[in-house]
Parts: C-alpha cells; structure tokens; sequence
C-alpha cells in the first residue's frame, strides 16, 4: 500500500526541470483522426515523452527533452504529416480571428454563386414548362458551370486542403467525405451539362458549399467563444514594459525580453510585466487576476508582485525575479491548460468512437449508391443519396461532445478562483458524496492570532518564529508572524527539518530545539496550540485563535442538506477541533489527528463505499489528498504549482468547493446531454439519409447544425445558475 501511495503522491509532483511543455495551435484539426494522427506523429519524435491535442481549442500540448526536440523539429514533424503547425504566443486572437475571417470571403463567393446559378436554374425550371429551347437550356446550363466551377474551387479550399493533406499522408478526416460529397456533386453536374441532360445539379453544389461554409464560420466563432481560461491568461500579458537603466533613464521594451535582476517602472493603472520584488514605492495591487480576491494588496519595498496584476496606486519601481516563461501567471497558465487538454474516461470514450467514424462514412456511402442500384434507381439518383451519407455522417459533434463542457467549466472556475490541475479532476468531483476538511486554513481562515494578554516569552518566542520561517504550516506562519509582530527581530536558522503532522526540529551545536505540538515537545496534556521545547529547559507554549471562515457554517449546512456526509479531520487539539465542529455544525469529527490517520480515515471511508473529497492543506495533506477520491486546497497565489491537491481555490470564502461541486455534476450533465445528442443526430438522419429521405443541402445544414448545437450547449456552462444537486442526482 505505501508503494502505490508513493506512487500517487508522484503522480502530482512539479515535472522535471529539465523537462518542457510546448503549445502549438493546429487549426486543420477538424476530427478525432485528426486528433490521433496528430498525436501519433508528435510521440514518434526522439525527446517527446508526451502529446495531447484538444479538438474543441484545436491546440495541441507537448512535453519534450528540449535538449532532444525544440519546437522547430514539431512543426516540421506535424507539417510533413499534413498539419500545418504553430507555436503558440501572444498572437492567439489574432490566430483565431484571422482563421475565422479567412472563411467570410468564401461564404461570400459561395452565396453569390449559388443565388446567381439558383436563378439561372428557376428560369430552366419555367422554361421547361413553356417548351424552352434546347439550345437555350443548354446554355444557362454552361453558364451556371462557368460561375460554379471557380466558385467551387475557390471556396471549396478549406475542406480541399485538409482532406488532400489527410490522403497524402494515409488517412482520412471528416473533410474527406464532405470533399468527395462536393466533388461529385459538381462533377455529375458537368458530365450532365456535356450530355444536355435535363437534370442538373450545380445549384445544389453550390448551395451545399455555401452551408457548409456557413457552418464552419459559425463553428469556429463558437469555439473562439468556448476558448479557454489558459488562452485568456495569456492575453492579460503586459506587451511592453519600461526598462529602467542603470543610469536611471527609462525606454520601453518587449516584456518577453526581461530578464531576473532587471528594474522596471510600473505606472499606476499599469499592468506589470514581470514577477518581482518592490525596491521603491508604495502601492496597492489589483490582483483578482491570479487571486480571485477584489480587495486590492497594499505592497511596499520588499514585497512581491506578479505578472499580469494592475497597479492601482502610485508609481513602484520593481526588480525582475523571473523571465516571462518562469512567472506565476505563466506557470497557472500552463497547469490549466494541462487540464484543458486532458483526456478523462469521456473524452477517451469519445476519440474512440470517432477515429472508426471516418472509414464507416465512406462505407455507408458506397453501400447507399449500390444499395439504390441495385434496386433499380438511375445512377445519378443514386449517387445524390450516396452524397448526402458523406455529408451527413459527421463525427465532429461526437469528438465535440466532452472537450467543449471540459474547456467552459476550466474557464468558469477559473474566474471564480479555482484552478483545475488533475486531468480528470472534474470527472472525479462529479462523483463526490462525501467531504472530508481539514480545519486550520481550511474550514478557518488560517489567519491566526496570538491569544490577547498572554504573557508571552519574547526570547522564546524570536528563537520559535525564526525556526518555523521554513515552514508554510499555518501555525508556523502565524508564529513568525507573531513574533515580527511584537518586534522581534527573526533570521534564518540552518539545519531545520520539518516532519509532517508533529512539527520542526533544528539542530545546533547538539542541541535540539522542537517547534510543534505538545506531544512533539515532549508535553503532556497541553493545552496551548503550538509549543517550543529545548533540552534542558520547560516547553513554552503559544496559543493562538483562529476563527472559522464566514461562509463556513452555511456550505457545511448546504453540503448536509444535500446528502453529503461532511467529516472534520485535525491534527489541533480536542477543545480547538470541538469548538470548530461545534461553530461550523459538523457532527463527526476527529482531533489530534496524524497525517498516516488521515489517510488511514479516508482509506475507511472509501470501504463504506463513500467517494471523499479531501479539502485541506495541499503542503502538509499530501497523503490524505492524494487518498481522496478527489481533493481541493485552499492556497495563496504563490503556492499553487507546489499544491499536491486536484485542484486549488483562493480567496477568504469557503464557497468555492459548493461552486466546484455543482460545476463539476453540471458539466457532467451537460457532457452527457452532448453524447445524447450526437448519437440521436446520427442514429436518426443517417437512416434517413440512406433511405433517400435527405437531399444533400439538408445533410449540410444538418451536419453544421450538430456542431453548433453542441457547442453552444457546452456554453450554456459559462452563464448557467447554478445549484448542489442531492448526492446520486446530477440535476
């Protein structure tokens, strides 16, 4: 058990230095193929040790050995294999933008040409009945090939390309069979034009393309609008910054370009370009951002600030601590664009059924055109039927179905202060009927402070605050803030080991001094919070308040009404853990409690056939959080990328995990109602189609609409109200 434990905590360790993610934006991924071939082609690559591309961003993140494989070497890869690549920066919008505005030009020319040759066909139509001329039949017949002929080339481009790339290199994407279907839709009307047949079927060539473009336009501005939290950080980037030399004159430079130990000049109502540390000025700091928090940060000479946060106060001169790709804003952004592109039972179920999707398509087609042949049907109307299977049996909308939900809820619990890490974090949350919180940080708010009129060893005090310096344990914080806060001076003490669950232990010149709690320190029933023992000397105590959070008593309560059975675990002491539960409306409860029982708790939990969601100190929980069916901690700004839980919400309130919990079982339902509605699409108008029951204009708006639908229905994520279902229930 303690090597698969080991294994888990692993699982949520920082990657290896020497180890990138590289983003590239791949705008031909139009399928689940496409995903595969894709991902294929970049894992075939020395030095690439992952890839996962996202249909819905049409991004694609690889972890690689930059001393093995750089970012040239993927383009190029992906750029052989048919998928002209990018590396993603700052220009996303732009990138976006533009691919979508390339289509409207083609849209145009395709609706231009289909009303003109459309009334060409109408005046064939009358004429008909009026006893035309054969020769004038003939020629609106030729005019309406000279207006569709280059309309078709020239609008047609986008799928024509992608699936010409797509055969050269062996395999075959969603634009194949629509190609194919726009092809011979065209080809037949010519052959007939040269025939003088009565029946031709330019108008619906045309009009087929200009649907099919229609769709693709609406298709990209809904996904530009389901475009993800991680690609909205980086547009919060600062572009520029104000350098500051050494001769005290200021220029302008890329913030690309700045580098640690850089001084740059940050203006109010400025963004900052850079991690850093004040070195003149006093300020307050927007940092909603990266926090989540509205109240703005009041910094001073030695704070720190943060890339991508505003400065709402007066000027501040700050000294670079990290290069652009190093910043905490750059760091959170990768983490959620990491969840983003990651794979879950859904998504998996959901490639899987499109990449067989696109060779049973051209099955279905050929077995409709001899389907109808062999029935006796004229083999242009055959081949119309054939034409509508293409079009019609669209995988997109199944491949579709969980990426949309999965990038939407990112986004929305992003804006409301959670960052999803783990790949399936959500999915797991969805299946949460139990909560287990930890107290100190967690269910309060961490903010402790030494017990008024206590008598205080000052001496005792200085030496424990500098030990626990090393610590981010919130009673070590609080003790090194409560000794600077009597003023006294703290330093740094060498030799300083933390064990988790009893304390710090420093060790100088033989002598050990112990800062934790009373059991730690060698004190029989203590009833100060945390203690400080050296050999030799009687153990002093500190005691420290520590209230529950605002909202605390009331999520507990909306938790418990819900159905979920709601623990308290703590390593305090029973008074403390007793007031907590008691304040906060917690029956079960459990105090003095080591990180080992913790684990061994949610182990017993998890035998009752409950699925825990452990909410607690991502520094010091680790096992517990890593045990949990799925896990969520509160953390600053800065302790985020070192947080082992799935998933981290920030801010003063407890409200988030309520969020967290409703989003998760809402984009569940919602990830399900996409799979309900793709699989309905094909199971009804593929039949259909087959049975000649749907013109080849219909497919195409048909097929449009399914994505657009689904799209559109993953968004409904980012405004819904939402609501804590009761446990078993996902409404």
């Amino acid at each position: 058990m303690e090597a698969a434990l080991d294994a888990t905590v692993a699982s949520h360790a920082p990657s290896i230095e020497t180890r990138q993610t590289i983003v590239l934006s791949v705008p031909s991924i139009v399928c689940g193929n496409c995903i595969r071939s894709v991902e294929n082609t970049l894992r075939a690559l020395r030095g690439v040790e992952a890839a996962r591309a996202n249909l819905s961003t049409k991004r694609v993140s690889v972890v690689v050995d930059p001393s093995l494989s750089s970012a040239v070497d993927l383009t190029t890869a992906l750029e052989r294999a048919g998928f002209p690549a990018a590396l993603l920066a700052d220009g996303v919008e732009t990138e976006q933008t533009a691919r979508a505005s390339e289509l409207i030009p083609r849209v145009g020319v395709a609706g231009f040409a289909a009303a003109n040759i459309m009334l060409l066909s109408v005046s064939v139509w009358s004429g008909q009945a009026s006893d035309m001329d054969s020769s004038v039949k003939d020629l609106f017949h030729w005019l309406s090939a000279l207006i569709a002929l280059p309309a078709v080339a020239y609008a047609g481009q986008p799928f024509f390309k992608s699936a010409l790339a797509a055969l050269k290199s062996r395999r075959l994407n969603m634009d194949v069979p629509i190609s194919l279907g726009v092809l011979l839709a065209t080809g037949m009307s010519l052959f007939q034009t040269m025939r003088s047949s009565e029946q031709i079927y330019f108008d619906a060539a045309v009009t087929l393309l200009f649907f099919l473009l229609i769709g693709r336009a609406l298709d990209e501005r809904m996904r530009t609008k389901a475009r993800g939290a991680a690609e909205n950080l980086i547009g919060l980037r600062a572009i520029n910054a104000t350098l500051v030399e050494r001769n005290q004159t200021t220029k302008v430079v890329p913030a690309s370009s700045l580098k640690p130990g850089m001084v740059i000049a940050v203006a109010a109502g400025e963004r900052i370009a850079g991690d850093g540390e004040v070195i003149s000025g006093r300020s307050e700091i927007d940092e909603s951002l990266i926090s989540g928090e509205t109240r703005p940060r009041a910094v001073s000479i030695g704070d720190c600030v943060y890339a991508g946060t505003v400065n709402g106060g007066a000027a501040l001169n700050v000294r670079i601590t990290a290069s652009e790709d190093n910043t905490l804003l750059s760091e959170i952004g990768r983490m959620m664009l990491a969840a983003e592109q990651s794979r879950g039972r859904y998504v998996r179920l959901a490639d899987r059924a499109s990449q067989i999707y696109a060779p049973a398509v051209h099955i279905l087609g050929l077995l409709t055109f001899i389907g109808w042949m062999a029935i006796g049907a004229p083999w242009d109307q055959s081949l119309t039927h054939a034409i509508a299977v293409l079009i019609i049996t669209c995988p997109c909308a199944l491949a579709l179905a969980v990426p949309a939900v999965q990038v939407a809820a990112m986004s929305r619990l992003f804006n409301r202060g959670v960052i999803v890490k783990a790949p399936d974090g959500l999915e797991r949350l969805a299946e949460i009927n139990c909560v287990v919180f930890d107290k100190t940080g967690t269910l309060t708010t961490g903010e402790l402070r030494l017990k008024a009129g206590d008598d205080v060893d000052t001496v005792a005090l200085g030496r424990a605050g500098s030990i626990a310096g090393v610590s981010k344990h919130p009673y070590a914080k609080a003790l090194a803030r409560a000794a600077r806060a009597q003023g006294i001076r703290t330093y740094a003490v060498e030799g300083v080991e933390e064990i988790p669950g009893s304390g710090l232990i420093a060790t100088s010149a033989g002598i050990e001094e112990k800062v934790g709690s009373a059991a730690w320190a060698g004190v029989e029933d203590g009833c100060a919070s945390i203690w400080y023992a050296v050999e030799g000397k009687p153990a002093v105590g500190f005691d420290f308040i520590d209230e529950p959070r605002k909202d605390a008593a009331a999520c507990v309560s909306e938790l418990q009404h819900a159905g979920y059975l709601v623990r308290l675990l703590s390593g305090d002491r029973r008074e403390t853990v007793a007031q907590t539960a008691a304040a906060c409306g917690i029956e079960g409860w459990a105090a003095e409690v080591r990180p080992d029982q913790k684990l061994q708790a949610i182990e017993a939990l998890k035998a009752q056939g409950y699925k825990a969601l452990m909410v607690g100190d991502g520094l010091n929980d680790a096992p517990a959080l890593a045990a949990g069916h799925a896990s969520l901690s509160p953390a600053s700004a800065i302790d985020i990328a070192q947080n082992a839980a799935d998933a981290v919400f920030q801010g003063e309130l407890l409200r988030p995990v309520i969020e967290t919990l409703a989003l998760a079982k809402a984009a569940r339902r919602l990830a399900l109602q996409n799979f309900a509605i793709a699989i309905l699409y094909n199971s009804v108008f593929v039949p259909l189609a087959m049975m000649g029951y749907v013109t080849p204009l219909i497919a195409a708006l048909a097929m449009s609409s399914s994505s657009i639908i689904v799209t559109a229905n993953a968004l409904r994520l980012r405004s819904m109200r939402l609501h804590l279902p009761q446990v078993g229930t996902s409404a």
